[in-house]
């Protein structure tokens, strides 16, 4: 399905009933959550607690362990793990395009009383009986922080930190297309509750252990540049074995900034980052400069995302799943950047 129009204030409504109905919340966000998703729910878990209502916020990952670059971000005694996230009455998803993508809480959302989805991908597929979607947004966090003033909860510190994590990742720290005037105009009134967007920054982008330096290194080490694929854009690719994170002892988003990195390849069009998890499935991470909408590639084969931005999980044959990207890729129009 295609989302080509604003929220109306009905489906704002909605939601905000639910979430003040009294009875007990679950928010959630994707399965290996990044900051916009977390970032959304807590901010909004964080609003809710202070009107006294009975939240939790949880995503479907088993084992069940927040990012280590997300663990600064307030309002974490609000996160339970999946075990403890059922029985709730009403359930509202942040960032989460397909039902899948909530893994292990699948069934806990489906069977709330109440059930509605937030979200700003063009990919989203309309799982839930209120759907609040905008795909103009720059993030979720945005939709999220629009959806704490008609709670009428007050912006402080702590919310508009997470509202801001958010917000800086998934535009790139204001790098990518979808960047406005208004996102700016949003940043200033996060960075005017007195939040340290410094630090913010720092914890997200520029603080890993050294054996995520020496994984990075492996990666690129690994990587191999394709003219001829994405109809002569240019592929850019690496990987990450499960075996490479086990010498190392790192988890699977240490893997995350090496993405950022590949992508400067000029000769590629497309850059892609494929990383193995532990029980042998293969997260394949993808971005584009422009000319190639990558969610439509990962839509096709299980995922989703953004034009410049998406990605999908798949098992199967490292190589294999390689070559079945570049069919896809290949198929797909070329836009104007």
């Amino acid at each position: 399905m295609s989302w080509i129009t604003a929220p109306i204030d009905a489906d704002w409504q909605a939601v905000v009933d639910m979430l003040t109905s009294g009875e007990p919340v679950l928010l959630l966000a994707h399965v290996a959550p990044d900051a916009d998703a977390v970032g959304s729910a807590l901010a909004v878990g964080i609003a809710l607690d202070r009107l006294g209502v009975d939240v939790r916020v949880s995503f479907g990952d088993d084992p069940f362990e927040i990012p280590r670059v997300l663990r600064g971000l307030p309002g974490q005694h609000l996160l339970v793990e999946p075990s403890q996230a059922l029985g709730r009455h009403v359930a509202v998803t942040f960032d989460v395009s397909s039902i899948d993508r909530l893994g292990a809480l699948q069934s806990a959302a489906q069977s709330a009383k109440h059930f509605a989805a937030i979200d700003h991908h063009a990919s989203y597929t309309a799982f839930a009986p209120v759907s609040v979607v905008d795909v103009t947004s720059p993030a979720t966090a945005v939709m999220a922080l629009e959806l704490i003033d008609r709670l009428g909860v007050e912006l402080d510190a702590d919310i508009a930190t997470c509202v801001y994590a958010g917000l800086i990742t998934d535009t790139g720290s204001f790098r990518y297309f979808g960047t406005t005037p208004a996102t700016h105009h949003i940043a200033a009134r996060l960075l005017a509750t007195g939040i340290r967007h410094d630090i913010i920054s720092r914890q997200i982008y520029d603080d890993e252990p050294f054996a995520a330096v020496k994984l990075l290194g492996v990666a690129l080490s690994r990587a191999e540049l394709d003219t001829t694929a994405v109809d002569g854009l240019g592929i850019a690719v690496t990987y990450v074995t499960a075996q490479d994170r086990r010498i190392l002892d790192v988890p699977i988003d240490a893997v995350e900034r090496v993405i950022d990195e590949l992508r400067v390849a000029t000769e590629a069009e497309v850059s892609c980052v494929m990383k193995e998890e532990d029980l042998g499935a293969w997260r394949v991470s993808l971005r584009s400069k422009g000319q190639v909408d990558v969610s439509k590639a990962t839509v096709q084969l299980g995922g989703g995302g953004h034009r410049f931005a998406a990605g999908y999980t798949r098992e199967g044959d490292r190589e294999f799943l390689l070559a079945e990207l570049k069919d896809v890729l290949n198929s797909l129009p070329h836009m104007a950047e």
